[in-house]
């Protein structure tokens, strides 16, 4: 397990645990924030971990384009005309 402080004195420390899984692949959780992200290297793992605290605490993230959507299968005008509201079966 490591313990990292991101730098900024008004943020608290962060805590990183880091695995090697039985596949070799490494994976990077943030105790903190409670994200998880993989790599196939140590530092792959942490810029994946990064990226992901970026996305979910900042401003990382976008959203996808309408020919992203089409790659996904779907038809971007039935995707973005969607409710918000959670199905059924999540509620």
């Amino acid at each position: 397990m490591a313990r990292a402080d991101s730098g900024s004195s008004d943020t608290p420390e962060r805590e990183i645990r880091l695995v090697k899984n039985p596949d070799g692949q490494w994976t990077a959780r943030d105790l903190r924030v409670g994200v998880t992200a993989q790599g196939k290297s140590r530092d792959v793992a942490l810029d994946n971990l990064d990226a992901v605290i970026e996305a979910v605490e900042g401003d990382g993230g976008r959203s996808p384009t309408d020919e992203e959507i089409r790659d996904l299968g779907a038809d971007p005008e039935v995707a973005q005309s969607q409710s918000d509201e959670l199905p059924d079966v999540l509620q």
